[in-house]
């Protein structure tokens, strides 16, 4: 048998009838559990009865600390042995290739599988109407923020989330309402297909938050990019509803093709979801949001910056579709916490203040720093970015970065990780950034490692300073090794 199959349309026998849940399954097992969507998935499997194990070659937290908490044990590394005894199904994660020892013992035992997306579908969103968040930024803030203002408005969701909302403390929950919100890929679905996941939901309503160029290892292009959103907002019933950003022309381009009713938001008063009178401070935003021109409520949130700001007047926009009482929304937006590594405060010693987030696309490193700039006026902000992702590892970006961190008054950049793979002539060059950012007159400096780096943190720290952490990645534990050593 043979695993790897271009047509997701017709997967191989061994792939589980996606109408109905398998006979007999009890023991299953999730090949690159560590990622936050496959992790959630494991809690939903555990949650449901089934015996769940994983392997995976980067353990680390915030999701090695969630899987420990939740008794899944992780093996580390991918190896024939680990599936031993067979488990009844395997999940295979889209970091898998089919070159993965794993993959081909899993083609050698003929053992089914599933990808992510089927078996979200197959094992947890059965007889929900799904809510898709989907968008090259804000996904994972956009999802935690509906789910908990779902869950304020006593609908009791289900969600499953790219990251760990605070106010739950787990990146997912089976509810007994009707809904499931999603956070929706456009990333490959796994090697054997290679269609975005977010195809797989099959959405009722779907917000659409921002279209960019990102993935430069699976998209050539912006238009590749649409090519997935569109067909995702293809996918959208007679009798759904898409909620897009009127201040993205592209999604706004790409709503136009919607089969169903269409409700815009931003900050521009064009749109029928408007927020205005942002008012920002140390503890709070205050803020309106009118619709259609009029005021629809006075909010207070804890979440700030721009983007965010956006992210919420979407969520009030859906909360309002679905019948949420304003009351409900206020308390909601009022009480929410935010996402671990997410302009996460990680911590204050000696007057300095340690945030962690996930930001690693030039567009949102430069929306980031300026929502601290804004939140924590008055007070030097040092911004520490480790370009590790797939698209900032390769130099597509190099000089759009070189825009992203002007409101910074220091900037240290170490070397990408992880580049052994990346030819030698598309990689990022951290020590031209560096160079460019001076020629911008920045005050920006350059590390061979994180180690080098830690040191040179510590020795610029002082009183009132704000460092903003920003990677996609682990970035070597560097806010709590630098909170530890102030």
């Amino acid at each position: 048998m043979v695993l790897e199959n271009p047509n997701p349309a017709t997967y191989s026998d061994l792939s589980p009838d996606l109408n109905r849940l398998p006979v007999g399954v009890h023991r299953i097992h999730l090949m690159g559990i560590c990622g936050t969507a496959m992790a959630s998935l494991a809690g939903i499997l555990k949650q449901e009865g089934y015996v769940v194990t994983g392997s995976d070659q980067n353990i680390y937290p915030p999701m090695s600390l969630f899987l420990d908490q939740l008794s899944i044990p992780v093996l580390k590394g991918y190896r024939a042995e680990n599936l031993q005894p067979f488990p009844d199904l395997v999940v295979v994660g889209n970091v898998i290739t089919k070159l993965n020892p794993e993959a081909i013992e899993l083609a050698r035992l003929a053992i089914p599988y599933l990808s992510l997306p089927q078996a979200l579908r197959l094992f947890a969103m059965k007889g929900k109407k799904s809510i898709v968040i989907a968008g090259t930024h804000g996904k994972t803030t956009t999802s935690s923020l509906v789910a908990w203002v779902l869950e304020e408005g006593g609908l009791d969701p289900s969600f499953m989330i790219g990251g760990i909302p605070l106010n739950f403390q787990s990146n997912f929950k089976l509810g007994s309402g009707p809904f499931f919100v999603i956070e929706g890929d456009e990333y490959d679905t796994a090697f054997f297909d290679k269609g975005p996941k977010f195809l797989h939901y099959s959405p009722t309503i779907s917000v659409v938050t921002s279209i960019e160029f990102d993935h430069a290892d699976i998209y050539r292009d912006l238009a590749h990019v649409r090519e997935s959103f569109r067909k995702l907002i293809g996918l959208m019933p007679q009798a759904g509803f898409l909620i897009a950003n009127h201040d993205d022309p592209v999604v706004m381009e790409e709503a136009k093709n919607a089969g169903c009713p269409v409700s815009t938001y931003g900050l521009m008063s064009e749109s029928d979801w408007t927020a205005y009178d942002i008012h920002v401070t140390e503890t709070s935003t205050e803020l309106k949001i009118g619709y259609n021109m009029k005021e629809f409520a006075q909010f207070s949130t804890p979440l700030y910056g721009r983007h965010n700001i956006s992210n919420l007047t979407s969520a009030v926009a859906l909360a309002d579709f679905l019948g949420i009482d304003k009351d409900s929304i206020r308390r909601a937006l009022k009480t929410f916490k935010g996402v671990k590594r997410r302009q996460e405060i990680k911590g204050e010693r000696e007057g300095i203040i340690v945030l962690d987030d996930f930001a690693h696309h030039p567009t949102a490193v430069k929306e980031t720093i300026l929502a601290v700039r804004e939140k924590y006026a008055g007070r030097r902000l040092i911004a520490v970015f480790e370009p590790r992702s797939n698209s900032s590892r390769r130099n597509v970006f190099q000089e759009i970065y070189v825009t992203s961190f002007d409101k910074a008054d220091m900037i240290f950049i170490p070397e990408p990780p992880l580049t052994e793979k990346i030819p030698p002539s598309e990689r990022f060059s951290s020590a031209k950034l560096v160079d460019d950012l001076e020629r911008r007159g920045l005050v920006a400096y350059y590390f061979q490692g994180t180690d080098i780096l830690l040191g040179a943190l510590q020795k610029n720290a002082r009183s009132g300073d704000v460092f903003l952490f920003m990677s996609n990645g682990a970035f070597g534990e560097l806010p709590k090794r630098l909170l530890e050593s102030l």
